[in-house]
């Protein structure tokens, strides 16, 4: 299970070792020797460019890059056009060079495994993997699906927290300011309340609750809820639970 202290520990590195250490101990937390975050201002930016760390063998990293096998990868592929995590199997890699890329990666421990799509509110784009050396198959994937939901919060803390390291430079500063009411919801969201439940607290409609959530999605430049209170924790807005 993700450690809650280690996800907000992402939020407070001041220094690109310390936000390594901590995003490859998370991975290592959920089962997976390996992980991988790269991130770019965006899709129309070069791969080469991406602001990008891993524990992947140093010598599969520089062949990787040597070879621009970033164009070859179908999980970078995915990405660019899906928000779905790819769970990796044989079946994924179909090419001839997809498959002898597979093969290669698997000879530094990168057999299995699942990549997350990043898409940014401002564009920004990137993927972020978790690999481990145990063969694909149906029961690896199963345990992979039951982990899709907290894999998918480190996503996303890894990507908010990413950004002071990455020099992306459309990212915009952050310290929108929101209403008091408007942080009034959030709080209730960040403990899992719905909109209907939160109305219900606050003793207001549920589509005021929604246009709420839309106005400090918007202010905060994020696309989800989620990102929302990642966000508002980072700002100081919020105290986690």
């Amino acid at each position: 299970m993700v450690n809650a202290d280690r996800l907000l520990a992402l939020l407070n590195c001041v220094t690109e070792s310390a936000w390594c250490e901590t995003f490859f101990a998370l991975s290592k937390a959920m089962g997976f020797d390996q992980a991988l975050f790269g991130i770019v201002r965006s899709k129309q930016t070069p791969l080469e460019s991406a602001f990008l760390r891993s524990s992947y063998s140093s010598q599969w990293r520089r062949t990787y890059d040597s070879e621009k096998l970033h164009y070859v990868d179908p999980t970078v592929g995915h990405c660019l056009s899906s928000t779905l995590p790819l769970a990796w199997s044989p079946h994924v890699f179909k090419t001839l060079r997809q498959k002898q890329l597979y093969e290669e990666a698997s000879g530094y421990g990168i057999r299995s495994g699942i990549t997350f799509p990043i898409h940014g509110a401002n564009g920004e784009f990137g993927v972020i993997s978790f690999a481990s050396d145990t063969r694909s198959n149906r029961i690896s994937l199963e345990e992979i699906s039951y982990a899709l939901p907290e894999l998918a919060l480190i996503r996303d803390y890894a990507f908010e927290s990413s950004l002071r390291f990455a020099n992306l430079k459309n990212t915009p500063q952050m310290g929108a300011h929101i209403t008091p009411r408007e942080l009034e919801c959030l709080k209730w969201a960040m403990v899992g309340k719905t909109s209907w439940e939160i109305a219900n607290i606050l003793h207001c409609a549920e589509a005021t609750v929604n246009f709420h959530m839309s106005n400090i999605r918007r202010k905060f430049e994020v696309t989800t809820r989620r990102q929302a209170i990642v966000k508002a924790i980072r700002l100081g807005l919020l105290s986690p639970q």
